[in-house]
């Protein structure tokens, strides 16, 4: 069997502390360690397309709320999970480069809603197709039941630890 660096450091835990069962930290390490991975993998795809990860995942965001493409700005950064601060600067510069327009929203005139333009839409959608292959490409070594799998136990995972109230890191 291959081992990888997480073995290692956990034969050295092994090691210097036998006791401990290394079973959680071999799963926790690993996660950690595909987390870095493959975000750098994503974001050199999403700088091939001249976006940085925060402006894609607001396009993203838009284009999968479905036509017409357009969300208000409190939508966008709850989905997002980001402060209005924080997503007032990100829409700055999306529409300073003609990815995204504001609008006055038809039901409350003294609101905006935020819209993906046509060029935005465009390269959403280019990205959005070369994201995928990217993951897809990542997944390889795993077959299709294989992944399957995969994506059930993380979501048992992240529901189970998602719903816990006792947790001191849950996202607000």
């Amino acid at each position: 069997m291959q081992t990888d660096h997480v073995d290692r450091i956990l034969q050295q835990w092994q090691h210097e502390r036998p006791e401990l069962d290394p079973l959680a930290m071999s799963i926790f390490g690993r996660l950690w360690r595909l987390n870095a991975i493959a975000s750098k993998a994503v974001e050199h795809v999403h700088l091939q397309f001249g976006l940085t990860q925060p402006e894609f995942d607001v396009l993203a965001t838009l284009r999968r709320s479905g036509e017409p493409y357009t969300l208000s700005p409190t939508a966008l950064y709850t989905s997002l999970m980001l402060s209005s601060g924080a997503m007032t600067n990100r829409l700055d510069k999306l529409e300073a480069r003609g990815l995204i327009y504001r609008e006055p929203s038809p039901e409350d005139r003294r609101s905006m809603l935020v819209a993906l333009s046509k060029a935005g839409l465009a390269l959403i959608n280019e990205t959005m197709t070369a994201h995928v292959a990217n993951e897809q490409r990542l997944l390889q070594s795993l077959d299709h039941a294989q992944q399957q799998e995969l994506a059930a136990l993380l979501r048992t995972l992240l529901l189970a630890i998602g719903n816990d109230q006792t947790n001191p890191m849950q996202p607000d």
